[in-house]
């Protein structure tokens, strides 16, 4: 047995990379470790976070030791903390890197803990160059990269980018299934709960709205498959779109209203709870992935979850984790391209996809993380 510490968002935080650390400690929990996740008692400034609420609705889990302790705005909480990890003196500490933001904090609690000449830090690190670039941002990740010994990547691209930044060690592992999220529904059950028309053929945009993820891109697909349709045998989909704005939505508004999409769309751009992602994965025919840069993408497990195929735009570690014709389809960052990729979808039909992804899904397990974070760790 080892003693383990996770340094990253966790409940009450919500969101993908809480999820994500929640169910990371289960796993470390199942392989027989003492493990415990440091979250933020203040993640973000309000100023810097452009969504509703940082917080979690859910029930708070009751079966993993979550400790509210870091301020990312504090220095001297980071010294705090980082003396109370050293004298914690974990065999193991686990920290996610998604944002430069947190470079400073992350980075000197780390170095208060590297004194105790003991505990091992391995990094996932889900961005190293982030989508969205602010002064600062290399000297803040250089920072924070020093005490780490070493990394794991879940893309080519972030492992690219590692390498310009530091030659210590570094594995590459796929992102774990989402299997925490409940089974799979029928998909006229999941209709039914989102007050969807069963008839309808249904493509899902799931997860927050912002620019480099691409929904402008499918919004436009669309309205070229608008024009397309009525000299085709193809019922256009509706589009479910399920996800928070973190950003102005006047720029997609526009487009909406100018195509007079509104009929083809169904509006769920609130923050989808734990407990709903199962209807929504459940109730679509295909997951949309329009994006214009990518490393990694958490809907992609997602979906691989609930075995539904995907298009991704030949971008970032989209391809490698989506196999074209196989798991999906993969489509140039384009609208022509996306919407061409869509009718191609429907013409192949679920049941093409289904073989390619129950054999790619096999890659995505929870144990080969936590293997790898023990053999980095030594």
């Amino acid at each position: 047995m080892q003693s383990v510490v996770i340094i990253g968002p966790a409940y009450p935080l919500r969101g993908g990379l809480a999820s994500f650390n929640e169910r990371l400690a289960r796993e470390f929990q199942h392989q027989g470790d003492d493990v415990s996740i440091y979250t933020f008692s203040l993640q973000y400034p309000s100023f810097l976070f452009p969504g509703t609420s940082q917080y979690s609705s859910e029930p708070a889990p009751r079966d993993i030791k979550i400790k509210v302790r870091i301020n990312s705005v504090n220095p001297l909480n980071w010294i705090k903390v980082g003396n109370e990890l050293k004298k914690l003196n974990p065999d193991i500490i686990v920290v996610r890197y998604w944002l430069p933001f947190m470079g400073p904090c992350l980075g000197t609690i780390l170095r208060r803990v590297k004194v105790n000449h003991h505990t091992k830090v391995i990094c996932i690190a889900d961005n190293i160059l982030p989508h969205e670039k602010r002064f600062g941002d290399k000297q803040f990740t250089s920072y924070f990269l020093k005490p780490v010994d070493s990394f794991i990547t879940m893309s080519e691209k972030v492992m690219n980018d590692l390498h310009r930044l530091t030659d210590k060690p570094a594995k590459q592992v796929v992102h774990p299934l989402y299997d925490n999220f409940g089974e799979k529904v029928e998909k006229q059950e999941a209709r039914k709960h989102l007050g969807l028309n069963p008839d309808d053929n249904i493509i899902l945009f799931f997860g927050f709205i912002r620019k480099y993820k691409g929904l402008d891109l499918l919004l436009e697909a669309m309205a070229i498959l608008k024009q397309q349709i009525p000299n085709s045998r193809f019922t256009i989909p509706k589009t479910l779109i399920a996800g928070e704005f973190y950003e102005d939505r006047k720029s997609y508004d526009e487009i909406i209203e100018k195509n007079q999409l509104a009929p083809q769309l169904v509006l769920h751009t609130h923050f989808i709870a734990d407990s709903e992602i199962k209807y929504y994965l459940s109730a679509a025919d295909f997951v949309i992935q329009p994006y214009r840069n990518a490393t990694q993408s958490g809907v992609t497990p997602l979906a691989y979850y609930f075995e539904k195929p995907m298009l991704v735009t030949n971008v970032g570690g989209l391809p490698a984790s989506v196999p074209d014709g196989k798991a999906g389809l993969v489509a140039e960052p384009n609208p022509a391209s996306i919407a061409d990729k869509i009718s191609e979808l429907y013409k192949l039909g679920e049941e093409h996809f289904l073989p390619g992804i129950k054999e790619e899904k096999k890659k995505y397990s929870w144990s080969v993380l936590v293997n790898t974070i023990k053999n980095l760790a030594g």
